[in-house]
């Protein structure tokens, strides 16, 4: 079985950041594709930005120039850096991993920016 587990959320203030790490463990594949997802009160789920096995990356509009993603493909662990935080950034963020056509999600951390 494949869990999923976040770290990194909490409290913020705008133009700060950020940094959240998903570890992947169980039988993976080595290729897949992981993101992050995030879900604000309200709002349904939404991309924030995957990367490959390969290492291609596709970010929504509003994180392009401000928030970085990438991966350690030996330690199966994703991270999302963020920076230059805004408050309609606040939501919990999920971590997700593709492998062939089954999704998996992690538990969501929150993120707050917030003066």
């Amino acid at each position: 079985q494949v869990q999923l587990v976040e770290s990194g959320g909490g409290l913020v203030q705008p133009g700060g950041s950020l940094r959240l790490s998903c570890a992947a463990s169980g039988t993976i594949f080595s290729i897949n594709i992981m993101g992050w997802y995030r879900q604000a009160p309200g709002k349904q789920r939404e991309l924030v930005a995957t990367i490959t096995s390969g290492g291609s990356t596709n970010y929504a509009d509003s994180v392009k120039g401000r928030f970085t993603i990438s991966r350690d493909n030996a330690k199966n662990t994703v991270y999302l850096q963020m920076n230059s935080l805004k408050p309609e950034d606040t939501a919990v963020y999920y971590c997700n991993l593709i492998i062939v056509t089954i999704n998996y999600w992690g538990q969501g951390t929150q993120v707050t920016v917030s003066s």
